[in-house]
């Protein structure tokens, strides 16, 4: 294991920062800030795809939901498809409550209903269901529950509509939540359950294949035809004591970011979206700008925008 560890990462090592040839891996952005799509360099990217998260409860914050409703207008006016992820409505860690399978089929179908009319056709059912500041991170079993319901609501009304089943990060213990998850889904649903999120900030940013490889093997065990769209990379500029505020740090690790993208394209990685477009600063507890809060650009962006030839969108 040692061994074969070492040969991946030292292929990584040597390979090219580009891919030789156009890669069929879509490069998108997620981003909560309307303002990005009137930025020139967001512009000259040319990018055809986006993920905005809202909170399970939007429909019911009139503030939120027009803010949700601008963001989706001003991407399609662009052409631009967004993916809509719903997610907790309090990022306390261990704080947020978890809404029941009933509460959640209401909400959701309000939210499918209205999203829809606006052109989109791409839906998470959760984000990030293993991480403590979501209340799935401790229920497997309702996460498994809530891409049942959504899955319903999308696809009996549109059948060429998406749903992201699973959305995880890569932190100890993914593994067992993945196959908790898997076991509480009928074997119908397993094989519904084709598109896949994976949040793999810490293999990026620590340059290492750990959790991106055994994620996508995980899923593939349930389901062959597993897709896995990476809903959530990019280099942090900041976070915690681990990662002090470095744009040319961050800029090194998009270069990483890429190649391991590559290095599993065949075994289904098809979507990468970077996180974000727009910084918190240094000041701020999470930075993965590629721009700073002023919208200058960083080193990231620099590099992304040398890169983009060469990817899809």
């Amino acid at each position: 294991m040692k061994r074969t560890l070492a040969l991946t990462l030292a292929l990584l090592t040597v390979a090219p920062a580009t891919a030789p040839a156009r890669s069929p891996i879509r490069v998108a952005i997620g981003d909560q800030n309307v303002s990005m799509f009137d930025h020139p360099d967001f512009q000259r990217a040319k990018f055809k795809r986006v993920r905005f998260i809202v909170p399970w409860n939007v429909m019911d914050d009139a503030v939120l939901r027009e803010n949700a409703r601008a963001y989706v207008e001003r991407a399609r006016a662009a052409g631009i498809s967004v993916l809509i992820h719903l997610s907790t409505d309090d990022y306390r860690i261990k704080r947020a409550r978890l809404p029941s399978v009933a509460t959640y089929r209401r909400e959701a179908g309000r939210i499918v209903t209205f999203f829809r009319g606006l052109g989109v056709t791409e839906f998470g059912a959760w984000n990030e269901v293993n991480h403590a500041s979501q209340p799935t991170y401790k229920s497997p079993t309702r996460a498994a529950q809530f891409f049942t319901e959504m899955y319903r609501l999308v696809k009996g009304r549109c059948s060429a509509c998406s749903v992201v089943a699973l959305d995880v990060l890569d932190q100890g213990g993914v593994e067992r939540y993945m196959r908790s998850f898997y076991r509480r889904l009928s074997p119908a649903f397993r094989r519904r359950a084709t598109i896949v999120g994976l949040h793999n900030y810490g293999d990026v940013n620590r340059r290492r294949t750990t959790f991106t490889r055994s994620m996508i093997g995980q899923a593939r065990r349930n389901n062959r035809r597993t897709r896995f769209w990476l809903t959530e990379t990019g280099g942090i500029v900041k976070f915690g004591a681990s990662f002090p505020c470095s744009t040319a740090r961050a800029a090194n690790r998009l270069s990483f970011m890429f190649k391991l993208a590559n290095l599993y394209r065949r075994s289904g990685i098809d979507r990468l979206y970077i996180y974000n477009w727009t910084g918190e600063g240094c000041a701020g507890r999470f930075d993965a700008g590629l721009t700073g809060p002023d919208g200058a650009p960083r080193p990231g962006l620099r590099y992304l925008l040398k890169v983009l030839p060469d990817y899809s969108r």
